[in-house]
């Protein structure tokens, strides 16, 4: 029987996650995300599906965010009628944000076509409605993380966990041909490990194919744990309302918006901040809340460690219509302002933004990775105007990250995970990063002894046939890494952190620019040395 993998997405890109298995039973997807970014990238949501919906027999779900799921109501639209396959958290969590994404879709078709008559254009149709979205929930079947269920003929499948949002997975298939089985490992996106409210990633020993995530193969990030990752928040909020400004924080309805409640929480009960109103204005990140509630209750008191419940504090403020969102516009300063998106590329943040970025006293803190092409990302470059809604707007705002929240691995973690998975049979393919972040990630395993031949970079639409004869290998795969080595690794990212932590004190506690300027002088002779360093 033939078996052949399809990459219509994440291939090149970060967006767009969709892989296509072929047997000779029908199709199979892992996967059905839109595109984000750029309009180039946009555009190939518009596109006809490169194979007939109507011949795929099962969608597999790695998790809900939007690039992984968003083009499910337009392949339910188009002609699939089978099982939709998903942990019940990425269950429960599309039954908010798949009809939100079609009032996006709604609501921005409307708005261009606007524009579109303005201009004597002809006007464009959504990718998909609300309505479409409804139909694509009812096609959502809940599996349980390790156990295997049958998805086709020949297939099974199993979930594990990825770590990375609510209910996110590392698909495991398992295929029979001919009497033999194989099995195809779909890491999913992989969380950093440490995470607030889920478990660690794992996954399956030795796969004979791994198709892997690349969105930080080639960035390190210094891990913290959660006291210094309220300390750094700390001190951008005070910094922000020190303006007299408003602080604005984009931020993703689903981990990011209940990581950022819970530590703002911890810091107005330790009067580490100033005790303003936190304007919550987004109505699908108040139900994704929910969704945490009902599966979170095993981390303690309230759900949430003995520290209380931070989503019901007297001054957080629900705004859930358009109307109440709109008053938000009076209040120039001392408050703090959550919305979607996390990269600013729709939802009511951009409202916020054109409200806000020309006033030299208010500040926007991003707190995640942005796509080349979206506004975040224009923003984070330093861009010195940006256009929202079809008006360009002047930056003055202080512009300011935080990537101490990211929900993804970075190129250490990777490693460490791929190490843990003890090499694969037969390939890997890397997908879900732009091109150096895959390069980067090639580059590091090359390093570590594995052979060229096994590692591929898959452009879009393009097939691999796994029928083909593997490439030569010794059975024992690349090498691992020791627990010796991890834990010193380990060791080197605690006392980097710590170190940054104290730096980050002894600067803001400066009287002056010239006492700042001796505690730089000579940092990197106090830096961690090099006999707990990590391994490259």
């Amino acid at each position: 029987m033939a078996l052949s993998l399809t990459f219509h997405g994440a291939a090149g890109t970060v967006t767009g996650s969709c892989f296509r298995i072929r047997t000779g039973d029908g199709d199979l997807l892992i996967d059905c995300g839109l595109f984000q970014g750029t309009k180039t990238v946009k555009e190939l949501n518009y596109r006809p599906f490169p194979f007939k919906p109507s011949a795929v027999k099962a969608v597999l779900l790695t998790h809900a965010h939007i690039d992984h799921s968003g083009l499910l109501p337009k392949l339910v639209r188009q002609g699939f009628k089978g099982r939709i396959h998903a942990t019940a958290g990425t269950a429960d969590l599309l039954a908010y944000m798949l009809p939100d994404s079609g009032y996006i879709q709604e609501t921005e078709v409307e708005r261009l076509n606007r524009r579109n008559r303005q201009r004597g254009r002809p006007a464009v149709e959504p990718i998909y409605t609300q309505e479409d979205a409804q139909a694509a929930i009812r096609h959502l079947h809940a599996v349980d993380y390790g156990e295997w269920v049958k998805v086709m003929p020949g297939i099974r499948a199993r979930f594990w966990q990825a770590g990375h949002i609510l209910g996110s997975a590392s698909v495991e298939l398992e295929v029979t041909r001919g009497g033999t089985a194989e099995t195809i490992l779909f890491s999913g996106d992989l969380g950093p490990g440490g995470k607030s409210f889920h478990a660690d990633a794992n996954g399956p020993a030795r796969p004979d194919w791994m198709v892997l995530e690349t969105t930080y193969g080639n960035r390190e990030r210094v891990e913290v744990g959660e006291a210094e990752r309220q300390a750094l928040l700390r001190g951008e909020v005070r910094a922000a309302l020190a303006t007299g400004g408003t602080l604005l924080i984009p931020a993703f309805a689903v981990e990011r918006t209940q990581e950022l409640l819970y530590d703002l929480h911890r810091l107005f009960d330790r009067g580490e901040i100033p005790l303003v109103d936190v304007f919550l204005d987004s109505p699908l990140a108040d139900a994704v809340t929910g969704v945490f509630r009902r599966h979170l209750a095993d981390l303690g008191p309230g759900g949430f460690g003995g520290a209380g419940d931070p989503f019901a504090r007297p001054n957080l403020r629900r705004v859930r219509s358009a109307a109440e969102s709109q008053k938000l516009n009076a209040i120039k300063g001392g408050a703090i302002i959550m919305a979607a998106s996390g990269m600013c590329d729709a939802g009511r943040i951009r409202h916020h933004l054109k409200n806000h970025l020309w006033r030299p006293e208010a500040t926007v803190l991003l707190v995640g990775y942005q796509a080349p092409g979206t506004l975040g990302h224009l923003l984070q470059q330093g861009a010195p105007s940006v256009r929202i809604h079809g008006e360009e707007i002047a930056v003055r705002a202080r512009i300011r990250s935080l990537d101490v929240y990211s929900g993804h691995a970075d190129r250490s973690s990777l490693l460490a995970w791929v190490a843990a998975r003890q090499g694969v049979g037969r390939g890997l393919f890397l997908v879900h990063g732009e091109e150096e972040a895959r390069a980067g990630l090639r580059d590091a395993l090359l390093r570590r002894g594995w052979d060229p031949a096994l590692i591929r970079l898959p452009e879009l639409d393009e097939v691999a046939d796994l029928t083909a004869a593997a490439p030569s290998k010794a059975p024992d795969g690349p090498p691992r890494l020791e627990p010796e080595t991890v834990a010193a690794g380990q060791d080197w990212h605690n006392r980097y952190a710590a170190f940054l932590l104290e730096l980050h004190r002894a600067l803001d506690a400066a009287p002056d620019d010239a006492a700042r300027e001796a505690l730089l002088r000579g940092v990197g002779d106090r830096l961690p040395q090099a006999e707990a360093r990590r391994t490259e």
